[in-house]
């Protein structure tokens, strides 16, 4: 799990580095809103990404945490008659 870092550090840094070459349009777009103020991006922790329940293997608790979160609900077992 990673926190967003790295996100909010190339949403104000105007510099185009080796690494970040690959970024398409979006990133200008992006940085331009930041540099107009009409959006600001904030630092959120890796403990509520919940994005990471789509990517990546989470510990249980931390699973049902984000699971619970999105609403999301293990369907009924059926029974016996239904099968």
């Amino acid at each position: 799990m990673k926190d967003n870092v790295s996100a909010n550090y190339l949403s104000c840094n105007l510099v185009q580095h080796q690494r970040t070459k690959h970024i398409e349009i979006d990133i200008h777009f992006v940085r331009d809103l930041v540099a107009t103020r009409q959006v600001l991006v904030l630092h959120v922790p890796s403990c509520d990404q919940f994005a990471d329940i789509f990517i990546n293997g989470l510990p249980s608790a931390l699973f049902e945490k984000f699971r619970t979160s999105l609403s999301v609900r293990c369907p009924p077992a059926l029974t016996a008659r239904e099968c």
